[in-house]
């Protein structure tokens, strides 16, 4: 009847079919269709097969997990109420009209959520987001991936991923813990704005096949950029906007193999003289 209910209202009535998810709902089959005011309660798994698709305008609300609904904790996962892609995810919003992820509370704090978690997901793509107060706003892995004309706030991470192929481009990231942290990967990062984070980028493994340009890294405290244990060597940062200038003012808020020679040196020069303009919704 549930089913019959959301066919009918999605042919006559502009309101969302889905309820909150409960226990015995929490794997999401077939086409599904978002729109208007979606909660999430626990960790919600979008199989392989299905497709999901998100209108314009829709908030995405994931609520606190009651007793038995967080059931994937461990690390890859993240505690709190998860939405898990391991499908095909369509989140396309508009200038007027963003998609939101967020969390019940507008005061709560970053981590209130777990994150949108894309596993082995053939394709998946975000535009016109924003994503608040997550412990990681988007985590893919081995995974085809999207992220345009978005914005991330108040996150721990905003974009985490490894070992997937990705396209950050346009896109504003602050006031998160880090506004975009990998492990190997293939991204194209381009065009961002990444201002007042606790770190701009972090690297914790060997970068490949990867472009990094054209984006604004500023006043990110205490590194604009941070290099891991696993990344030995140089990391191609060249024409980027940074706030501060080239050498020592710049290198001090660079983490890599200037302060640990065990590290690879990130490249900088030349960087842009001017920083690149962006305009999203609010």
């Amino acid at each position: 009847m549930l089913r019959l209910f959301c066919f009918l209202m999605l042919l006559f009535g502009p309101v969302s079919c889905l309820p909150a998810p409960h226990p015995s709902d929490l794997v999401l089959r077939g086409q599904i269709y978002w729109r208007g005011e979606v909660h999430i309660r626990g960790d919600v798994v979008l199989e392989k097969t299905a497709v999901l698709t998100i209108a314009p305008g829709t908030r995405v609300i994931f609520d606190p997990p009651r007793s038995g609904e967080d059931l994937y904790q461990e690390h890859p996962y993240f505690p709190g109420s998860e939405l898990i892609v391991r499908g095909r995810l369509i989140a396309a919003g508009t200038v007027e009209e963003p998609i939101v992820f967020t969390t019940a509370d507008p005061n709560g704090a970053a981590g209130s959520w777990g994150g949108i978690n894309i596993e082995d997901a053939p394709e998946v793509s975000f535009t016109y987001c924003r994503f608040e107060q997550a412990d990681s706003a988007i985590h893919a892995r081995n995974s085809q991936v999207r992220v345009e004309y978005s914005t991330f706030r108040k996150n721990h991470v905003g974009v985490r991923f490894h070992d997937t192929t990705l396209l950050v481009d346009t896109n504003l990231f602050e006031n998160n813990g880090t506004a975009i942290r990998f492990h190997f990967g293939s991204p194209v990062i381009r065009n961002n704005v990444i201002r007042q984070n606790g770190t701009g980028l972090f690297i914790s493994a060997e970068p490949r096949d990867y472009r990094i340009e054209n984006n604004n890294f500023m006043d990110n405290r205490p590194y604009q950029v941070s290099l891991g244990e696993g990344v030995r060597q140089a990391v191609d940062l060249r024409n980027n906007y940074w706030s501060e200038a080239p050498g020592s003012p710049l290198e001090t808020f660079i983490f890599d193999g200037r302060v640990d020679d065990w590290l690879g040196r990130v490249e900088y020069l030349p960087v842009r003289s001017r920083p690149i303009n962006l305009e999203l919704s609010r």
